[in-house]
């Protein structure tokens, strides 16, 4: 008698195995690709600031070196050279953020919903870290020009747009203004003063401010932006650079309100080597079947620090929010 349970008669093959076909449904799938592409494509601040390889380490803090600045001395004829000695200073910085986005899906819509409903919650919860991160990395900068030092962001160190010099005042209806051709030339002076390098600076501004900036000739002329045609910025509205700086237009540019609730916004100026993010894990995804209720959960988390190590090298702008 031909044995059942094989087609023809050979242990080694099996007529109908439980397969990855046939158990295509409850096999679970990993979607970190796609919130990855997504969280990259919506961050404006990460490419602007130091970005330290840290991605599956052990630890929670980085030590990052800061030496100063050597000088030279003028030799004289049969004596030793001069010895410089130093001891460098660190930046501690704490790897402490971690931030999820979850959803529970019941059986029944994982069932009848269309197979978009997972496109839109790997491209929302990458949306969703990007902006957590754009974010917290705009309040972070509350510390440049050597301002807060500690949680807050009062901006204490904060200038006012219009001349780029004036301390910003918060109280009663506050003091900011739009930016004007003299005040960013002064915040890109008070970089220049501090030895801050010129290359890989960027200028990062509300929408509000972007408006204000298609008015300024030093922004939009031919002459000075080297652009013409289709590339010229007064024909099609691009962001472009002013005075050699990059300008970015984030809606996360932080909001601060003043004592009477008027809203302004931080513009920023800074050099790359201002601030620092490590990553020690990107944007993961895990998915588990909760059966007491009937459910996939679905989660994506992110693990970083993020820091200030050269506050020198940035200053911020208030500007009014409207």
């Amino acid at each position: 008698m031909a044995n059942e349970f094989y087609t023809d008669g050979a242990p080694n093959h099996v007529a109908n195995p439980t397969n990855v076909t046939t158990a295509a449904n409850f096999i679970k799938e990993l979607w970190s690709d796609e919130v990855i592409a997504v969280y990259k494509a919506n961050t404006v601040m990460v490419p602007l600031i130091q970005s330290l390889p840290f991605a599956g380490e052990k630890g929670d803090t980085v030590h990052i070196p800061k030496p100063s600045r050597g000088t030279t001395t003028a030799v004289a004829s049969g004596t030793a050279v001069t010895v410089q000695v130093e001891t460098a200073g660190v930046f501690d910085l704490t790897i402490n953020q971690h931030f999820e986005y979850s959803r529970l899906i019941e059986d029944i819509v994982k069932i009848q919903a269309l197979d978009s409903m997972r496109s839109f919650y790997t491209d929302d919860a990458g949306y969703a870290h990007a902006i957590s991160l754009d974010s917290a990395i705009h309040t972070e900068a509350a510390k440049l020009a050597a301002g807060d030092t500690t949680a807050g962001a009062t901006y204490s160190k904060a200038v006012i747009g219009g001349d780029g010099s004036t301390t910003w005042v918060q109280t009663g209806s506050g003091n900011g203004s739009a930016l004007t051709d003299a005040g960013i030339r002064r915040a890109i002076q008070s970089l220049d003063d501090a030895n801050v390098p010129a290359r890989q600076r960027a200028l990062v501004v509300p929408p509000v401010e972007k408006r204000r900036l298609m008015g300024l000739s030093r922004f939009t002329e031919q002459a000075f932006v080297g652009e013409s045609g289709s590339s010229n910025t007064i024909r099609n509205g691009l962001i472009g650079d002013i005075y050699g700086i990059p300008v970015y237009v984030s809606t996360n540019v932080a909001t601060v309100d003043s004592s009477d609730c008027t809203s302004y916004r931080a513009c920023l100026l800074l050099q790359r080597e201002a601030m620092v993010v490590a990553e020690q894990l990107a944007p993961r995804t895990q998915t588990q079947y909760k059966q007491e209720f009937l459910s996939d959960l679905f989660t994506a988390d992110t693990i970083y620090g993020l820091g200030t190590p050269r506050p020198e090298a940035g200053v911020v702008l208030m500007v009014p929010a409207a």
